[in-house]
């Protein structure tokens, strides 16, 4: 089993491309088909397919077969790991940002005489 960090690259990796990251907002919206995620990209099918599997090794998109056809859906929780990460990040630059306008609050020059 991957270690947090290890799930956290594979997230970025498989949303640093444009074409997965559209697949992710098409399935934001609901189920869809492989050949329905095909249809806006002129890719070949084994291109999307070669995405998709790397969405679902990230863990953001699952899918399954019945009978011919493949459907794939959004994991909402794969994405909560790269929220969490930057919601972290985020109250880390806000605390250091509120130090710095406490310190330019108490030294308007800029350093203490």
């Amino acid at each position: 089993m991957p270690t947090p960090a290890a799930k956290l690259d594979l997230t970025f990796q498989a949303l640093a491309d444009p074409t997965r990251r559209s697949m992710v907002e098409r399935l934001s919206r609901g189920p869809a088909s492989v050949s329905e995620l095909a249809q806006p990209y002129g890719m070949s099918l084994p291109a999307i397919v070669q995405h998709l599997a790397m969405l679902e090794d990230s863990g953001l998109v699952r899918s399954e077969k019945v009978g011919r056809v493949r459907t794939c859906r959004i994991e909402p929780t794969a994405l909560s790991l790269a929220e969490q990460w930057f919601n972290q990040r985020r109250a880390e630059w806000d605390q250091r940002l509120d130090r710095l306008g406490e310190h330019l609050q108490r030294f308007p020059d800029g350093e203490p005489k």
